[in-house]
Order: C-alpha cells, then sequence, then structure tokens
C-alpha cells in the first residue's frame, strides 16, 4: 500500500505515478464556484489597467503563482492560459493619472511682499510735499515720472530675457547698463521741464529710486527692496503725530535713495559673478519698445483717470489703492494661467476650452474690480473710474505675460490720449471703461485658444 499506484490500463507509461498521499482532484459541479472568478475578484484592480495578457502574466508569476497550483486548482494548461482568460474576463479600466502640481502656482507672501513695495514709494510724496509746496509747476515732476516708468517698464523685459537666455549674468549686465541710463534720462527730462529748483532735484531722487527699485525687482530682491524703504515708511508714520522738520524729510528721502541705489549696485555685482549660462539669439531691441509705450501708458493713465475726475486728495487716494492692488493683481496673473493649464487638461474641444479660459479670466478680472470697488469705497475715490482702470491695466498686464506685447500698448496710448482730450468736456470717465471692454474681448479671442498657452 506505500508503493506507487499502477496505472490504468490504456494510459501512457510516461505520465508520473500519483503518490497516495496527493489528493485526488475531482470534477467541480455547475453550481460550484469558478476559482477563475474568484482570483479575477481579487486582482481587478492590476487586471483592469493591464493592455496585454503578458502584464497579467507578469502579475501572476509576481504573486507566486506556479504551473501545479494553476492546472490542478484553476485548471488551465499555464500561467499564460490562464492570463489570458483573466484578462478577458475582466474589463478594461485605465485609471486616471494623479494631477500634476500646478506649475503657475502663485507665491502668497512674494505677491504680498510686492505690492507693499509698489505702494510704499508713494509716502515719499507725502513726506516730502513740504519740499515743493511753494512751487508752482510739478510739471518737470510728472515727466520724469513717466519717463522713468516708461524706461525700466522695457529695461525689465530686457534683462527678464537676459535672464532667461543667458542667467544672473545677463540680466546683470542689462542692468548695469541700463538702469544708470534710465535715470540719467528722466533726471534730464525733469530739469528740462521744471529748470533748476525743489522739484527737479525731487525728480532728480525719484529716478534714482525707480532705477534701483527696478534692478532689485527683476533680480528677486523684494526684501532688500522692502528694508531700503523703511526710512521713508518711519517719517510718514511720524507724520500722524507731528510735523516733520524739512531738513528730517528731506534727510529721510536721501537716506532711501542711498540705500536702494547701494542695494541695487550689490545686487548687480553679484549676478556679473556668476558665468553665463546659455547662448541663446535674444530678441531685438524694438521687441521691447511696446513694453516701453505700455509703462508710459499705464503712467499717463494713472495720473489721469486715477481719479476719475474728482482730482485732489481723492484721486491721491485713488491712486494709492490702485498701487496697493498691484500684488493681488500680479497674484491674479498666476492664478489665471494655473486656471487655463487645468482647464486644457479638463476640456475635450476646442470650445470648451475657450469657454473655460474666458471664465477664468472673467472671473479673475472680477476679483479684481471687486478689490478695487472696495478700495476706492472705502477711501472716497471714483467707484467706477478706479474698478475701469485696474481692469484695463491688469487686461495688458496678462497680454504681455503671454508676449502679446502691441495690442496693449497701443490700446492703453489710445486710452491715455482719449482721456486727456476728453476731459475738458467730461467724457474722460467713458475712455477706460470702454478701452477694458474692448481689451478683455479681444484678449478672450486671442487667450482662448490652446496654442496660446502651450
Amino acid at each position: 500500500m506505500s508503493g506507487p499506484l499502477r496505472l490504468l490500463p490504456g494510459e501512457g507509461d510516461s505520465l508520473p505515478a500519483i503518490p497516495r498521499s496527493h489528493p485526488r482532484t475531482r470534477a467541480r459541479p455547475g453550481w460550484a464556484t469558478d476559482p477563475i472568478d474568484e482570483l479575477a475578484e481579487r486582482l481587478v484592480e492590476q487586471v483592469s489597467g493591464a493592455v496585454h495578457p503578458y502584464e497579467v502574466a507578469a502579475l501572476l508569476e509576481s504573486d507566486g503563482m506556479t504551473g501545479d497550483r494553476i492546472r490542478e486548482h484553476y485548471g488551465r494548461a499555464g500561467l499564460f492560459a490562464l492570463a489570458e482568460d483573466l484578462y478577458h474576463r475582466v474589463p478594461r479600466h485605465y485609471p486616471e493619472p494623479p494631477p500634476s502640481p500646478d506649475p503657475w502656482k502663485p507665491d502668497h507672501w512674494r505677491c504680498a511682499l510686492r505690492g507693499l513695495v509698489f505702494a510704499l514709494p508713494g509716502l515719499g510724496y507725502v513726506l516730502g510735499a513740504d519740499l515743493w509746496r511753494g512751487t508752482p509747476d510739478v510739471t518737470g515732476l510728472i515727466a520724469a515720472a513717466l519717463v522713468a516708468w516708461a524706461w525700466n517698464q522695457a529695461l525689465s523685459h530686457r534683462a527678464y530675457l537676459r535672464l532667461a537666455a543667458e542667467g544672473p549674468a545677463g540680466a546683470g549686465r542689462a542692468l548695469r547698463a541700463g538702469a544708470p541710463a534710465g535715470a540719467v534720462a528722466a533726471t534730464v527730462v525733469g530739469l528740462l521741464v521744471s529748470g533748476p529748483g525743489t522739484a527737479s532735484a525731487f525728480a532728480a531722487g525719484q529716478s534714482c529710486y525707480v532705477a534701483a527699485a527696478t534692478v532689485l525687482l527683476v533680480l528677486g530682491r523684494e526684501r532688500t527692496l522692502a528694508l531700503t524703504l523703511l526710512p521713508v515708511a518711519a517719517g510718514a508714520v511720524c507724520l500722524l503725530w507731528w510735523r516733520t522738520p524739512v531738513v528730517v524729510s528731506s534727510g529721510l528721502l536721501l537716506v532711501t535713495v542711498a540705500l536702494a541705489a547701494l542695494a541695487a549696485g550689490h545686487a548687480i555685482r553679484g549676478t556679473l559673478r556668476a558665468a553665463p549660462s546659455g547662448d541663446a539669439k535674444l530678441p531685438a531691441l524694438r521687441d521691447s519698445l511696446p513694453y516701453g509705450l505700455f509703462g508710459l501708458a499705464a503712467g499717463a493713465l494713472t495720473m489721469l483717470g486715477g481719479s476719475g475726475g474728482s482730482g485732489g486728495t481723492a484721486g491721491a487716494r485713488g491712486i494709492v489703492v490702485l498701487t496697493l492692488s498691484m500684488g493681488f493683481a500680479e497674484w491674479l496673473l498666476y492664478r489665471y494661467r494655473g486656471m487655463a493649464v487645468a482647464a486644457l487638461r479638463a476640456s475635450a474641444t476646442v470650445a470648451g476650452f475657450t469657454l473655460r479660459a474666458g471664465r477664468a479670466m472673467a472671473l479673475c478680472l472680477a476679483a479684481y474690480a471687486v478689490l478695487l470697488l472696495a478700495g476706492a469705497l472705502a477711501v472716497g475715490a471714483d467707484a467706477v473710474a478706479l474698478p475701469a482702470l485696474g481692469a484695463l491695466l491688469w487686461t495688458g498686464l496678462l497680454l504681455q505675460a503671454f508676449t502679446l506685447a502691441w495690442p496693449p500698448a497701443l490700446g492703453c496710448l489710445a486710452a491715455a490720449a482719449a482721456s486727456a482730450a476728453g476731459r475738458p468736456y467730461g467724457i474722460d470717465l467713458l475712455v477706460c471703461p470702454a478701452a477694458a471692454a474692448v481689451l478683455f474681448i479681444w484678449a478672450w479671442r486671442h487667450l482662448g485658444r490652446p496654442s496660446a498657452h502651450r
């Protein structure tokens, strides 16, 4: 009884003998549970994502499935036969890939800091108000500011191009040559318009500060720039309790300008120590022209339309609200780009993407307009002109972010000219809302194409 069993008559002699201790395999009744179905239910997640039976075979092999077990328990000839059976029994289901990180996720604190450094320089005008209180004409100061805005907007574009193509060293070389040239040009314009005097001296300091701030902002030194503004901020806070002597206020302004210039020079020297990281061909200088024209138009619109015709203190408050909102405006630019990328992933048709991208742009613009409206109501500025001006400038900045620079430049220049011409007739209030609507429609049309976001 302990020896091997003899084979039944008619069976081949080549088959191995079956020991008595091995369990006898019986035919499975039709009502019994199919073990392959049980296996398919256990491995449904892995098998449903397979694109070929070979993947299922690899899965079974890694699961420790042996040939003997396959033949005895599942009734199949081998591993690949069982894998093919499982592959055909389980419906295909490919899980969605995990969401990729947002490439345009904004840095909240950095945007808030940039908004702060955009607004704090306005305290310099408050602190230095006594310097030109008896000056009959500040046109030179305004002209110098417009030249500085236009020059440094174009310089920023050029420096960013050099930063992308050649690294920090390329941006440093562009800023080393362009920032002092812009400060000198704006100072000369202020001197020619106003002549020697307090206004032209203040214009020179203003021009130097704007050039230094451009350097620090392009190179990502927002914290350093904020620290250089501490003297002006401290002096302006002191005005809440007592009137600061002219000597003290002038000293604080000079210290701020000197600190900003020193910090900008130090930042440029740091970039020049790095070796160039690329030799990509740069666009021509004329490609930075529309960015400069947009800066000129933005400055003119801010001075002409920021008050909405109210003028005086209310207009100045409106400009302060607008400058304070620049950080939020920059944050919204990042949010729109992130929402547009999400719309690309979620859309199956061009029409669907156009609708989603347009809706994202409308939501961002509405959020910015609501912020400006609340700020205008809080400070007593014009509640129509200020949100309209902000909407026009934000849409222009959005188009610039997609390298569509000429339409916002020409549109804002036309709006500035129309606002100046229509001011005596009281129709300047309609210019910014109309220009903002036209530019928004143009942006919706061009940014609603998927190719604009690739």
